[in-house]
């Protein structure tokens, strides 16, 4: 590269907010080797937890789990820990996406960025079981996602779960709120993955949800979970926009 392209270069990535992360994809011309785009990480990660983090739906749960109703598995090739929690006769997981999605986080590979998860649990009971599964699902063999959590914050739990006063069943009009008062996170450095089954969350939230520029939240939808696909999808989104 000539001296020239690289000051070109330097300009360019100067340009550039926030902290960059490389997207790696497969590519078609040289196998074994990675296309790379450098992008824009947001500056919090917002997740809904029913049918979007994980697999079910709380107010559907029949019993607040306990320590005896955890399912060890293989934690996508990580080592053995806390893959599934037992509500009854029905069991909570991960999906794929989201595990894999929080387990790069601990891996520190997204600088700069913290997550939080924003539920509108529709009773009291719903959010127990919502954050009980929390504390014993596992990113990694013992470490809790509730325990990722509270680290990106120093302890503080900022999430917004369950739809009790002062929350709402509209995230637009109370949990995004809160959370920006409680993390001190504008709107326009937020992305938020919804699965948008029970409401158009994502439209509501990136339509009142915005700074005085006119930026706001970007949201994904994720109708059959977090997958990586939507994971990969919402970095380039946030980056684009």
């Amino acid at each position: 590269m000539t001296c020239r392209a690289l000051r070109r270069a330097g300009l360019v990535l100067g340009l550039l907010s926030g902290p960059l992360v490389f997207i790696g994809t497969p590519s078609l011309q040289r196998p074994g080797r990675l296309t790379r785009k450098a992008v824009r990480l947001p500056g919090l990660c917002v997740f809904d937890l029913d049918a979007c983090l994980w697999d079910k739906e709380m107010y559907e749960m029949e019993a607040i789990p306990k320590p005896e109703d955890a399912v060890r598995g293989d934690l996508l090739g990580r080592g053995d820990g806390v893959r599934g929690v037992m509500s009854g006769t029905e069991k909570i997981s991960l999906h794929k996406g989201a595990l894999k999605a929080l387990q790069n986080h601990a891996d520190g590979a997204y600088p700069g960025m913290r997550i939080a998860v924003a539920s509108s649990a529709d009773t009291p009971f719903a959010e127990r079981v919502g954050r009980k599964a929390l504390s014993m699902l596992e990113v990694l063999p013992g470490l809790t996602v509730w325990q990722m959590l509270l680290q990106d914050w120093q302890g503080e739990d900022v999430n917004q779960i369950g739809r009790q006063p002062p929350l709402s069943p509209n995230k637009a009009q109370t949990h995004f709120p809160r959370l920006k008062a409680a993390t001190g996170v504008p709107y326009d450095e937020m992305l938020f993955f919804d699965d948008c089954l029970w409401g158009d969350h994502c439209g509501m939230v990136s339509e009142f949800c915005k700074e005085a520029s006119g930026k706001g939240v970007v949201a994904v939808r994720t109708p059959d979970g977090l997958q990586e696909r939507h994971w990969d999808h919402g970095l380039r989104k946030f980056a684009q926009r």
